[in-house]
């Protein structure tokens, strides 16, 4: 006979425990039925667990739990630092609870019913706030040769978003001043133009002015030189962005690819649509491009859970 559920207090928010009443149900099932060993019935036990002390912690009841929830729940267990293998085995436990509860007709919807897997969750890029890329671009001490080079960079890499092997391949006759774009050879050697703005144009104009005569050694091609008169290298360059990260007061880990994240990131924000973000990135696939459109909607979320007066 089927263990009869408790009824849930609708004036207590037991979602957790109510949660947990279930379980050994789903594990009988799952043991019986499916006949799953010791160690994946152990595994699911340990990762619904922490499910259900999440929903204690945020006062949920399970009959309220919608999708959005479990993404938070998810993004949750990420910024705790949870691999992406036990994160995509909590929503395999997760997802076949729901299903069960609900063939079972414990509950009425399943909310990780099309739910997108957890890959792309887990690989959601890092950006930057607008005011950290402004103190990051504020950084390089602009009167000297080596500080105009590298403002120069920094601001062509945020106004482009060039991968970085692009941005120290860029050579003068790459750039068209005038019109304010530039043309880079990317994955697959597929050109493409990408336009930039004033501030990186005028950045690039005072170091070819000031700075770049600095490091000429015998006549080059390529834009960004280093001390030795040679193009500057990966390693070179993340290691400036570092430091100008640390000088900013950038406390989180960052790296040149964040600038380019960064970058498609604040355009979508800002209305721009993911076509032209594909174009410029020099994605051969949008769906590669779309995964910005999440960390988008994400901050709005967290946008609007802060300062709706009814979030």
């Amino acid at each position: 006979m089927k263990p009869k559920p408790r009824a849930i207090d609708p004036e207590k928010k037991e979602g957790g425990a109510y949660f947990v009443t279930y379980l050994p149900i789903f594990l009988d099932y799952l043991a019986v039925e499916k006949g799953l060993a010791q160690n994946s019935l152990a595994s699911y036990r340990i990762d619904l667990r922490h499910f259900g002390h999440w929903l204690n912690e945020q006062k949920m009841q399970l009959e309220d739990v919608a999708r959005v929830h479990i993404v938070r729940y998810f993004q949750s267990l990420r910024t705790a630092g949870i691999s992406a293998r036990s994160v995509a085995r909590a929503l395999a436990a997760i997802r076949g609870m729901f299903r069960f509860l609900v063939a079972e007709r414990h509950l009425k919807a399943d909310p990780t019913e099309n739910l997108e897997n957890p890959k792309l969750w887990t690989t959601l890029p890092k950006s930057l706030q607008p005011e950290e890329v402004e103190s990051l671009l504020r950084a390089p001490d602009r009167t000297t040769a080596e500080g105009l080079r590298d403002a120069a960079m920094l601001e062509l890499l945020y106004a482009t978003g060039l991968r970085v092997s692009e941005l120290i391949k860029v050579r003068l006759d790459d750039l068209v001043m005038d019109a304010g774009f530039l043309r880079t050879m990317g994955k697959g050697s597929k050109e493409r133009i990408v336009p930039f703005g004033d501030a990186a144009r005028d950045a690039i104009i005072r170091y070819l002015e000031q700075g770049r005569g600095a490091f000429v050694k015998l006549p080059d091609p390529y834009l960004f030189l280093s001390q030795r008169g040679r193009p500057m290298t990966r390693q070179s360059f993340w290691m400036k962005v570092e430091k100008y990260a640390r000088k900013a007061g950038i406390k989180s880990h960052i790296s040149p690819h964040v600038l380019r994240h960064s970058f498609a990131t604040h355009l979508l924000e800002n209305g721009a649509d993911l076509r032209s973000v594909q174009m410029m990135l020099g994605h051969s696939d949008i769906s590669t491009t779309q995964i910005y459109t999440h960390v988008s909607r994400a901050r709005l979320q967290k946008i609007y859970e802060t300062y709706h007066p009814r979030a």
